[in-house]
């Protein structure tokens, strides 16, 4: 949660119900502010190289989050024929809790139903029940467990599914 004096500076994005925010196509020249929220969301974080993979991938569409020309959070999905797969979600640290995962997330299920995608899988670590129950709540289900999945620390994940 947000500190005091951070929720009072930033008062018109939780009162107005984050009618400041705006998801945009990710860019190139935004690759540096999400590198920062991905530094202090994951242990393994991304690249500069990952990011820009997913720029220029056919069937890719990374979005970002932007509040007062602040990138806030971001996005990047893969989808082939009738499937999809979240590859990365994060939002800034000062920002979560707040309703911009669920706009991003609300935003990637809405273009791959236009892409007629039936299927969107994911990869969450196993200690993340955070994320679970967030994409829980999207309808998303455990299908299978990947040993190991993930390394620093060594982890499995959880294989998720929804069906669209």
């Amino acid at each position: 949660m947000p500190s005091a004096s951070f929720a009072a500076s930033h008062e018109g994005l939780f009162n107005q119900g984050m009618n400041k925010l705006f998801i945009c196509d990710m860019r190139e020249d935004d690759i540096p502010a999400i590198l920062e929220i991905e530094k202090i969301s994951f242990t393994i974080p991304w690249s500069e190289q990952d990011f820009l993979n997913e720029l220029y991938k056919k069937n890719a569409f990374p979005k970002v989050a932007v509040f007062e020309r602040n990138i806030i959070g971001y996005i990047c999905v893969n989808y082939h024929l009738h499937e999809a797969q979240i590859l990365n979600l994060a939002v800034h640290k000062d920002f979560r809790r707040q309703g911009v995962a669920t706009i991003l997330m609300d935003e990637a299920i809405r273009e791959l139903n236009k892409k007629g995608c039936a299927f969107i899988y994911l990869k969450v670590r196993v200690s993340n029940t955070s994320a679970q129950r967030f994409y829980e709540l999207f309808g998303f289900k455990v299908e299978s467990i990947r040993k190991k999945y993930y390394g620093y620390p060594d982890e499995d994940a959880l294989l998720m599914m929804r069906r669209l």
